[in-house]
């Protein structure tokens, strides 16, 4: 019968994190991936946030396949038939290190699983996990492909909608409210025409958020990303959302509605579709966090619930590798022990809580219900559309003053409400 000091499944970031940091203490390690090889289900809205993770990883980073530096950030309020846009670009963005690199999760995860193979790491792809090995009532190992895996410990790392924390008594059943759906296209372009459109140079790249009525009122918000010699555009909506409203609860014809809008299209025109797929996205923040460890098990990545939406940032990346890191660490330091219990492998928490990781979800804990408002996302993008159109407006006659102007739009009711509203979001 096989077995390994640690199984890790699934071949994401968390994943090859976990098996890259193992491999590197000379503990063996297997990565089984249901996938033909590790990245070939992702389509990406990639952007890494590299500054938290920078240093966990000495000497990986240099020869990474990243697409383009994020230097100008930019977010879009969209109402029915306007918008209001803004860009932000600074210096600290354009350093020797930069904050945040897009990239293509395809090319990304293969060259990342490629480093754990040439530190002594296996990889097994084509490899589907359906269910826990069980000894006395602590994971000894997985069933995969019909045969019996054994080892120490079992990291799950296959994502959001990984059944294997559930089976092992770590999470109860998802909740709609905890999760999204992303829809991700890669539309191909050529380099110079990404730099021109997006007033960038060579191996920079532009980041930009939208929100408002491209999601029709629901949960949620679109997303671009430029890449070398490609952009990466999506729409997010929130399932519970979905299943509620019945009229705008088709996710795909919102995204071609999405990409149809004056702000996009221009964007997008001339491009050739490379791929295009969904992906569930965990939403739940804190509060939805599984249990992180049992008796030989951690859990890592999405199966955790490790992504964070804070409406201006989109993160999840950083905190893949980063779990995926301290999974591995805590099982180095149970290794010392020989004993992968619960309570030896609870380590993994202390790493997390003394990491930025479970410090970022503590402090956004209210972040999910703050901007689940649905003011946000239609009567706002509405309220500053339409305020905007009458302060740029040049009527045939006189022109009201423009105190006349925000009184009109800002009446006292409305201060109000966003002043109710204002008191929430300082809760984030």
């Amino acid at each position: 019968m096989e077995k390994f000091d640690v199984i890790v499944v699934g071949a994401g970031l968390a994943g090859l994190a976990a098996a890259y940091t193992l491999a590197g203490e000379g503990i063996e390690v297997v990565v089984l991936e249901r996938g033909d090889y590790p990245g070939s289900k992702n389509v990406s809205g990639g952007r890494l946030y590299l500054n938290p993770v920078r240093d966990l990883f000495p000497g990986l980073w240099d020869g990474a396949p990243f697409e383009r530096a994020i230097v100008r950030e930019g977010a879009t309020l969209m109402a029915r038939n306007r918008s209001f846009t803004f860009h932000y670009t600074g210096s600290e963005l354009r350093t020797d290190k930069p904050q945040s690199y897009s990239i293509l999760r395809s090319k990304f995860d293969r060259w990342l699983s490629e480093r754990v193979e040439e530190r002594g790491g296996m990889i097994l792809a084509k490899t589907l996990v359906t269910d826990l090995v069980r000894d006395n009532g602590r994971v000894a190992g997985v069933i995969a492909g019909g045969d019996e895996l054994r080892a120490d410990v079992v990291i799950a790392c296959d994502g959001v909608l990984s059944l294997l924390p559930e089976k092992a008594g770590l999470r109860a059943p998802g909740r709609p409210h905890d999760f999204a759906v992303g829809i991700k296209e890669v539309i191909r372009l050529d380099r110079q025409v990404i730099d021109d459109r997006f007033n960038v140079g060579d191996g920079e790249g532009a980041a930009h958020l939208f929100a408002g009525d491209i999601t029709k009122g629901l949960f949620g918000g679109g997303f671009l990303y430029t890449n070398d010699e490609s952009l990466s555009l999506g729409l997010v909506v929130s399932i519970e959302d979905i299943a509620k409203e019945e009229a705008a609860g088709d996710a795909p014809a919102l995204f071609e509605a999405f990409k149809a809008r004056p702000e996009i299209e221009p964007l997008i025109r001339g491009g050739e579709t490379m791929e295009y797929g969904a992906h569930v996205i965990p939403e739940g923040g804190y509060r939805a966090l599984a249990r992180l460890c049992g008796d030989g098990i951690l859990v890592a990545g999405d199966s955790a619930g490790f992504a964070l939406n804070l409406g201006f940032t989109v993160r999840g990346m950083e905190y893949a590798l980063a779990s995926g890191y301290h999974a591995a660490k805590a099982v180095v330091e149970a290794k010392k022990t020989g004993r992968f219990d619960a309570a030896e492998l609870d380590v993994y928490r202390t790493f997390l809580e003394d990491s930025f990781v479970l410090k970022d979800f503590h402090t956004f804990k209210d972040t999910p219900r703050v901007l689940s408002n649905p003011h946000l996302f239609g009567h706002y993008p509405e309220l500053i559309g339409n305020l905007m159109r009458d302060l740029y407006a040049v009527p045939a006659g006189p022109k009201s003053p423009v105190f006349t102007t925000l009184r009109k739009h800002l009446t006292l009711s409305e201060l109000w409400t966003m002043i109710v509203d204002a008191k929430e979001l300082t809760k984030i």
